[in-house]
């Protein structure tokens, strides 16, 4: 029985990296060179950086507040606790529409992609009766446990990295350094389509709602968590940067405006990096690999969602309640599927908006009001009340970016 518990409370770091790093590493990541191509790629890249910084940032706030509560306290606990009633409700609606409306892309790009990929074995098979399917099989590894979330989490992005790299190690042999530094271009202009881009980098780092289903994971263990999120988010930076390379270093600038015009849209990139290299294989390889994205950041957003709602409503983690939390969880989302099929790219754009208050404004503002009620006594993220108001800044400055791009107010590259 000792031993048991022992096992229970030190699971390897290796399942926190891949949830933390299988939630961010998703089809979303197909939609960043297109909307990089403006700003190109060493803005780009700076844009990805800092990004990347301030959300790893804003995850470890949110870990240094959860800490001072119980194992399964979640959002709601903490934030009505800390910030009132007030910060809760618009920090609850925000949470709640961001991963429910995640959890319906997902349902919708898993059921596209499926689609297409046995279109490609010639089986027609309905897409919305595809998303259903999967999400089904979603639901029930989510409603089993966190660890086999972990598990199947592990299989599934380790399968995607390796057809990660055997795709874009294909791509690095074809760059070429001309198209990448963008050097036939005359006169090019990059700054002003910077601003543009930052929204789309922190939907890319989207991780946040798992970090209370870390603490459920491994116990109040600050150090292990907080190394989970520095390395599964890093994991994440590589990649994408392996990403805009392969893709920037293959497809000309210019070539990405007609991408855009056609959506943006997985098969349309893929269409064209195929094009570039004429590669069957590739475009096979492309096809498992959005396979394989959708399946891991699926499992991680509705892993977010299920935990939350569970806090949110007094669910235990008994198996009669943890079905009550599947049924709250997948049901919405499921139903919209059904309904509308094709809203991948819709849905991911309103949550833009609503990610920055739950992943970068109330993190800090928690991390604030948690050093002022309990004085942090376990974990403190550096930095003092400079990190915080860096923190606030970014994420009231992607909500005013966002607000002003809807309004057609930023320069587009076209």
């Amino acid at each position: 029985m000792a031993t048991l518990s022992t096992t229970k409370a030190s699971p390897s770091i290796l399942g926190g990296v891949m949830i933390i790093g299988g939630t961010i590493i998703g089809a979303g990541m197909f939609s960043l060179p297109v909307v990089m191509a403006g700003s190109w790629f060493f803005w780009s890249l700076a844009a990805l950086v800092f990004t990347w910084f301030c959300m790893l940032h804003s995850g470890l706030m949110i870990l240094e507040a959860n800490l001072n509560y119980r194992v399964g306290a979640s959002f709601d606990t903490v934030t009505k606790d800390l910030l009132g009633k007030g910060w809760n409700l618009i920090n609850g609606l925000s949470i709640a529409f961001v991963l429910y409306i995640l959890t319906y892309a997902y349902i919708s790009a898993s059921g596209s992609v499926i689609h297409h990929t046995l279109s490609e074995m010639s089986i027609e098979f309905p897409a919305r009766f595809a998303g259903l399917i999967f999400a089904l099989v979603v639901a029930f590894i989510v409603w089993l446990s966190t660890r086999a979330v972990s598990r199947m989490t592990t299989i599934v992005l380790g399968a995607k990295i390796l057809t990660f790299f055997m795709t874009f190690g294909g791509l690095m042999w074809h760059v070429e350094p001309a198209t990448l530094l963008d050097s036939k271009s005359v006169n090019p202009s990059y700054l002003p389509y910077l601003f543009m881009t930052l929204p789309f980098c922190l939907a890319s780092f989207g991780y946040h709602g798992n970090v209370p289903s870390l603490m459920k994971y491994y116990g109040k263990n600050p150090q292990t968590i907080k190394r989970c999120l520095i390395w599964g988010t890093g994991m994440a930076l590589v990649l994408y940067v392996i990403w805009l390379v392969g893709s920037m270093g293959n497809i000309p600038r210019g070539d990405f405006i007609a991408i855009a015009d056609k959506g943006g849209n997985i098969d349309v990139l893929v269409q064209a990096l195929s094009g570039v290299l004429n590669s069957r294989a590739l475009d096979l390889l492309l096809i498992v690999f959005s396979n394989f994205a959708v399946a891991s950041s699926f499992l991680g957003v509705t892993l977010g969602l299920f935990d939350y709602l569970a806090d949110l409503f007094k669910f235990d983690d008994s198996p009669k309640d943890r079905l009550k939390t599947a049924l709250v969880t997948f049901i919405p989302p499921m139903l919209g599927g059904v309904i509308w099929p094709d809203g991948f790219i819709y849905a991911i754009g309103f949550a833009g908006l609503a990610a920055t208050v739950w992943a970068a404004i109330v993190p800090a503002l928690l991390a604030k009001a948690s050093r002022r009620k309990f004085g942090s006594p376990i974990y403190r993220v550096w930095g003092g009340n400079k990190m915080i108001a860096l923190i606030v800044l970014f994420g009231v400055g992607n909500a005013v970016i966002h607000i002003l791009s809807s309004f057609n107010l930023l320069p587009v590259y076209q």
